[in-house]
């Protein structure tokens, strides 16, 4: 079996020895993601779509879409936040909706409001 790693080149990535995304397994695994960028948006809406959008792009870097997401895993410090992403989830997953879980946690920083893991069939 093969193993491929796609780095991001995110901050945590080599301060922490892990990788955005590995396909193995016939899955593409994309590790929890966060908002991204400089002007981190301070609401939970703001920083959901941010981290979609890191997704988003880590899985077409493996060959793939949002369609072929099988699970999901929503962390967040304050799970009254989580209502507020529903919508902004149902539109990114339309008609193909992954099992999913959702877990209240501490984040790596107090400026984050939602963490986002994803697990995707590879494409063949």
């Amino acid at each position: 079996m093969s193993i491929q790693r796609i780095k991001s080149g995110g901050i945590y990535e080599d301060k922490i020895g892990y990788c955005r995304t590995v396909i193995a397994g016939g899955f593409v695994h994309i590790s929890g993601t966060t908002a991204q960028g400089a002007d981190i948006p301070e609401d939970v809406v703001g920083q959901c779509r941010s981290a979609l959008s890191a997704i988003e792009k880590a899985l077409k870097e493996a060959g793939t879409d949002f369609s072929s997401v099988v699970r999901v895993t929503y962390m967040l410090p304050d799970k009254n936040d989580f209502e507020a992403c529903w919508p902004v989830l149902s539109e990114t997953f339309g008609a193909n909706p992954p099992v999913a879980t959702m877990i209240e946690c501490g984040l790596i920083d107090p400026r984050y409001r939602i963490e986002i893991e994803v697990m995707a069939l590879a494409p063949e």
